[in-house]
């Protein structure tokens, strides 16, 4: 009885080390091993060109003919894309804002770490930017994060696996617009074809044809009600703002979902879309930081992010 009682004990203990070994191995699969999937060139090729089809597709798919939602290209546009950045307060947090004029046939660029698609490779936001000659950029989506949701990079698809019907993505398109699709009406490929650059999954849209769409009670998972943002937002005519805000810290405490909503409908935004925030919120101009990104609590330094989005 004895020499049973030690082997069951020794079996089960053999047992609880392969369970704590395997739940150990998901985790560094998960957040630490890279698993490198393809190489991605930055930037978004002149082949794609500037096109009103992509336009007429959205509108022609989600039955919106609006001119907000299409933001069809300026007949006045400049000769040269030109930014400028500026910060502001709002209330007991530090706002940072780069205006971008895009000069016909101009899009927002993305460009990944490394020049990589894949999990856990990542860079800083700065070094990123710094490797592709980017004069304003702006963390993205952190894609290698989340296992599901449309990836599309400089009109290439990365990732085609929906989250779900409710899924709200931006869409970049070919003629510099700007829209907030559902996956539930696309797949990935259907969006590249009718002429999106770049699509990314984070959420949630904030302005949907100038209206407000979130409210105090919406929240990103985990996320506390103040926090560090990131978003973009579409004026028309290729006239963009990129923001982030300060947050977690003595000097900003940070931003809920429906205060970045209603700053990004101040400016004049017909869609806006947040994207990932927190430690990862970083805005780079002229190759300086300048925000203050809080990683691990109140350290002010930059996180290794997957992507970013950027003027060049």
């Amino acid at each position: 009885m004895a020499r049973r009682a030690v082997a069951r004990r020794a079996v089960a203990a053999v047992f609880s080390i392969l369970l704590v070994a395997s739940a150990v191995f998901t985790l560094l699969d998960t957040f630490v091993f890279e698993q490198r999937l393809a190489v991605v060139a930055s930037g978004v090729s002149s082949a794609l060109g500037a096109s009103s089809e992509s336009a007429d597709a959205f509108a022609d798919a989600s039955g919106d003919t609006s001119a907000g939602a299409t933001g069809s290209a300026s007949a006045e546009a400049s000769a040269e894309t030109s930014v400028s950045v500026s910060s502001q307060r709002l209330d007991d947090t530090t706002v940072y804002v780069a205006d971008i004029q895009l000069a016909e046939g101009d899009t927002i660029q993305a460009a990944l770490a490394d020049n990589t698609y894949g999990r856990n490779v990542t860079d800083t936001t700065s070094n990123i930017a710094d490797s592709v000659g980017a004069r304003l950029a702006i963390n993205g989506d952190f894609y290698g994060a989340r296992e599901s949701g449309f990836v599309v990079r400089n009109g290439e698809v990365l990732r085609d696996e929906s989250a779900g019907d409710d899924q709200q993505d931006m869409v970049v398109w070919s003629d510099a617009s700007m829209s907030v699709i559902s996956e539930g009406d696309w797949t990935a490929e259907d969006l590249v074809a009718a002429g999106a650059v770049q699509v990314l999954s984070f959420g949630p849209a904030l302005v949907v044809d100038s209206a407000v769409v979130v409210d105090a009670g919406d929240e990103v998972d985990q996320a506390m009600t103040s926090n560090p943002r990131t978003a973009v937002g579409y004026l028309g005519d290729g006239h963009y703002v990129f923001v982030v805000a300060d947050g977690r810290t003595e000097e900003s405490a940070g931003l809920s979902l429906v205060e970045l909503a209603d700053f990004l409908q101040d400016l004049g935004a017909v869609q806006a879309y947040n994207l990932d925030g927190g430690g990862s919120s970083t805005m780079v101009f002229d190759g300086s930081v300048v925000n203050n990104p809080t990683t691990n609590g109140g350290e002010i330094s930059e996180r290794a992010v997957s992507d970013i989005l950027y003027i060049g």
